[in-house]
């Protein structure tokens, strides 16, 4: 067996395209997940105990089941009950609900992780229940909660790996295909595997950049 340096520089094009194709499915998924995982955690803490029973039921489900199994389910067994997706929908939706049960439970942890004090000290400024999430809240619990936010952005970038056994085009999918077709498994998986490298290394660079940011503007006021 002998690496071919030249196929991978005859698969430029195809790569690029699905890269475009994994960071989008990525990126979109990763916004749902951060805004549904938000609305989870301020729905179990702040709303009707019945409310708190089915999100933390929706929560623990999805914590205690493989995502590869959750994607067959909505992508195959969605027919069924009359949800009909084609794969990039299919993969943005599982992979969207799937990072909201880890990301309410970070936004849980911040939300608690806010001294009580300060909350108090809201009250007796005569600030409402919105004004102390807005002013007391969300500023603090933001910088908290950065570092677990990007380390779960890079599981769910990884994660995007699965959604090849559901035929959406991204990097998995792509590489693999080339690797059948060429016999050249060698060559396409040395590829993924440095195409999700840079791209977790340019996601968790960014993330300090991010975490760094707040940290000086959470000084500064």
């Amino acid at each position: 067996m002998t690496f071919d340096i030249k196929l991978i520089y005859s698969l430029g094009p195809t790569l690029l395209r699905a890269t475009g194709v994994t960071l989008s499915v990525w990126l979109g998924a990763t916004l749902l997940a951060l805004v549904l995982g938000f609305f989870v955690a301020f729905g179990r803490r702040y709303g009707p105990r019945a409310l708190d029973g089915a999100l933390r039921a929706y929560v623990e489900v999805i914590r205690g089941t493989p995502f590869l199994i959750q994607l067959f389910l909505l992508y195959y067994g969605g027919p069924f009950i009359g949800l009909v997706l084609d794969p990039v929908p299919a993969g943005l939706l599982g992979l969207a609900v799937y990072g909201g049960a880890y990301f309410s439970e970070i936004f849980r942890a911040g939300f608690e992780s806010v001294p009580v004090g300060h909350i108090e000290a809201g009250v007796c400024l005569g600030l409402d229940q919105g004004q102390i999430v807005r002013r007391i809240l969300l500023p603090e619990m933001t910088t908290l909660v950065m570092p677990p936010i990007v380390n779960m952005m890079i599981v769910l970038l990884k994660e995007t790996a699965v959604l090849s056994v559901v035929t959406v085009p991204e990097l998995t999918f792509q590489i693999s295909a080339i690797g059948s077709e060429k016999y050249a498994f060698v060559e396409a998986m040395f590829l993924l595997a440095c195409f999700y490298w840079g791209l977790v290394e340019l996601c968790g660079t960014l993330g300090r950049a991010a975490e760094a940011r707040l940290s000086k503007v959470r000084l500064a006021s």
